[in-house]
């Protein structure tokens, strides 16, 4: 399973307003219904009130081409620039549990 942990650093005062957006797009809802996706959620970071946190989960690399292929990734992007300064986006790979288990 591959992890990402994204980070948008948002203009002061925009945090809600770029999540409410995003949920108002349907972009939370329509990555969680991508047949690779198994995680797609929201975090307010206790010490960064401009910052929101997400954090996705895909099986594999091509559920990732999957999802960034989409048509309301192009969206994102357009409230990316309006709402955000910066993003850091980072990945993990998390190893398939022991067989058996």
């Amino acid at each position: 399973m591959l992890v990402f942990h994204v980070t948008f650093k948002c203009k002061p005062d925009m945090r809600d307003e770029f999540l409410e957006m995003v949920v108002t797009e349907g972009i939370d809802e329509a990555a969680r219904a991508e047949a690779g996706n198994r995680g797609y959620a929201f975090y307010f970071p206790a010490d960064a009130p401009d910052d929101l946190f997400l954090i996705e989960k895909y099986t594999d690399m091509d559920a990732v081409r999957f999802h960034a292929s989409q048509p309301y990734i192009q969206k994102l992007t357009a409230l990316k620039e309006e709402y955000t300064d910066d993003m850091i986006l980072e990945m993990y790979v998390q190893p398939a549990p022991p067989s058996g288990k």
